[in-house]
């Protein structure tokens, strides 16, 4: 074995004693190689989105020692900005983020900072709320999102609300880099620094500011009592549970059902391994409930409560609603009402993704929206209505979205906010329900009026060491020997973030691309349909996201299917 490597193991068997679990677990695997490799072949990795990982012993794990360090770094890249500095923190309902939450918390009052946190687990666009609300200069959320059980995560907050963007975050990391978990931490006793007021609890008045914000985003306040609607709820074990279920019981929505399985906090998602609300899986639970009770609406919330997915009644069964189909309903129902009402802003603003429907830059630009379209990861959208209000022109922001089923609508937070986004949801189906209509009958008129697109999302998964090279060489193969063609459709247009520049083949132009550079490749086909792929930022895997158009349902969804076949060739999956 790599003698570094071995050292290190021997380093955390000799240091790392507060944590009984990891000390089970380090004796566990004493001679096994690879497990050993596994857990030390490389120190998570702090990026945009913080830190995120299996939970377990080791750098390349999620734990209270990198936790620790991760802190440490942040304090001295705040102690090195500012010359007093406060941190919210918050946490949702996965196993351990209580404790890292906690450790965090000691590791900052350790280094003099103050510290707000919730004294119970609250969604991430609380926690972003908080940040500003509180006026701190940085916040901490500890979730692993929508991934399985046995991760966990760390996401970094600035002091505008969004998570750090690539600026920010390589400082980070270059102060985490230079401290020793072992040497370099700095920690106080939690129950010393709440008695001297340098911790303390964030009240319940702030939550309940928060659920206000989320209020005044109402597009057709009283819509619910006017058209009674029946929603099946699951917080997927999060912490949507009671946010959303608060809201909606506000704005008239009196008949929900939560599904019980998945009612109460637990970080070890017994009934939904991937508690996603992307994939069907997640909603199983709470189709069983429908089959006993007629639902207008599945509504489910990610843990973190940060993206929501919906199902709808589709014949004997339940469909559900893709992200993007989400966005496109929600953009056309806020833009189509407020215009109706008079209350559109005079120079309104929607802000998407790269990978994000085609379909919602027509819906915007039909009420005379300018679009700008960002890079994948919410922070960008939180950061572009920053630059809106560093302008003072923050009220022009209508509504921002991406595909992967976060959306926002509202300045009071900078992140997706699935409390606000179920809200709307629910709002805009009692609306459309009036009329008649299902969301589906709405989607149906929205492709008759702008075109039928169909959307397919790849997840090629990559675990471990060898995953990470498979990763990066398929990527680099893609970028240097690209394809002329896509399941038999020509190339037109070709963008390479990470180089900035688009070729126009059709034109034999080349672009510029203003954006940060990321790895992201966009392959544009003749016709107007699209892949764009990418490695995922906190998953070890690579996404590849299809756009396909046609002249009517059958056929889009047919190009889909012909595209995706070749784009797994392509991915080798």
């Amino acid at each position: 074995m790599d003698e570094k490597i071995l050292n290190k193991y021997t380093t955390w068997l000799d240091k790392a004693t507060e944590d009984t679990d990891l000390t089970k677990e380090l004796k566990s695997i004493e001679d096994n190689e690879a497990e050993i490799y596994e857990r030390f072949y490389r120190e998570l990795e702090f990026g945009t989105g913080g830190l995120r990982g299996i939970i377990g012993a080791g750098d390349n794990r999620m734990n209270i020692y990198t936790v620790r360090k991760a802190t440490q770094g942040l304090a001295d890249y705040l102690k090195s900005r500012y010359k007093s500095a406060a941190v919210a923190i918050s946490f949702d309902s996965r196993i351990k983020s209580d404790v890292f939450a906690r450790e965090a918390a000691r590791v900052l009052a350790g280094n003099g900072i103050k510290v707000h946190i919730f004294s119970s687990l609250q969604p991430t666009p609380v926690l972003s709320y908080a940040v500003r609300q509180l006026g701190c200069e940085s916040g901490i959320m500890v979730t692993a999102s929508h991934n399985p059980s046995k991760y966990n995560g760390y996401k970094c907050y600035g002091a505008d609300g969004c998570q750090m963007t690539n600026t920010d975050a390589g400082q980070v990391t270059t102060f985490i880099r230079k401290v020793d978990m072992f040497k370099d931490v700095k920690i106080a006793d939690f129950d010393d620094s709440l008695k001297s007021e340098l911790i303390t609890y964030i009240p319940d008045s702030l939550t309940e500011s928060f659920y206000n914000a989320v209020l005044s985003q109402q597009t057709n306040p009283g819509i619910c009592n006017k058209s009674p609607l029946s929603v099946i709820y699951t917080p997927l074990n999060g912490t949507g549970n009671k946010p959303v279920r608060e809201i909606l019981r506000r704005i008239g929505v009196n008949r929900v059902t939560v599904v019980p399985e998945q009612e109460l906090p637990d970080g070890n998602f017994p009934t939904a391994p991937y508690p996603n609300p992307e994939i069907r899986q997640a909603f199983e639970c709470a189709i069983k409930l429908a089959q006993t009770q007629d639902a207008d609406l599945l509504l489910a919330t990610d843990p973190d409560c940060d993206r929501v997915g919906i199902a709808i009644a589709d014949g004997d069964d339940y469909r559900l609603v893709s992200g993007n189909e989400v966005g496109c309903l929600l953009l056309e129902y806020i833009l189509s009402c407020k215009k109706a009402a008079g209350k559109l802003p005079e120079n309104p603003v929607v802000v998407t993704t790269i990978v994000s429907s085609q379909l919602a830059t027509l819906i915007a630009q039909k009420y005379g929206c300018t679009v700008i379209d960002v890079l994948t990861g919410f922070k960008y959208i939180g950061e572009q209505i920053t630059l809106l209000e560093n302008k003072g022109t923050e009220d022009s922001f209508v509504f921002g979205f991406e595909e992967s089923y976060g959306y926002l609508s509202g300045t009071h937070v900078r992140d997706k906010d699935a409390v606000v986004a179920s809200m709307l949801i629910c709002e805009m189906a009692a609306y459309y329900k009036a009329q008649g209509k299902t969301l589906f009958d709405v989607l149906d008129e929205l492709y008759l009026e702008h075109g039928f697109y169909t959307h397919e999302l790849i997840n090629a998964v990559f675990e471990g060491a060898q995953g990470m090279q498979t990763m990066n060489n398929l990527m680099e193969n893609l970028r240097e020997n690209k394809p002329t063609e896509i399941a038999g459709l020509s190339i037109t247009s070709f963008s390479d973030y990470l180089r900035s520049l688009t070729v126009d083949f059709v034109n034999n132009t080349k672009t510029p691309i203003t954006l940060p550079k990321s790895n992201v490749l966009a392959f544009v086909l003749e016709g107007g349909a699209s892949v764009v792929v990418r490695p995922s930022g906190t998953e070890p895997k690579i996404k590849a996201y299809i756009t396909a158009t046609g002249p009517n349902a059958q056929e889009a969804s047919e190009m889909a299917r012909r595209l995706t076949n070749a784009t797994k060739k392509l991915l080798k999956v």
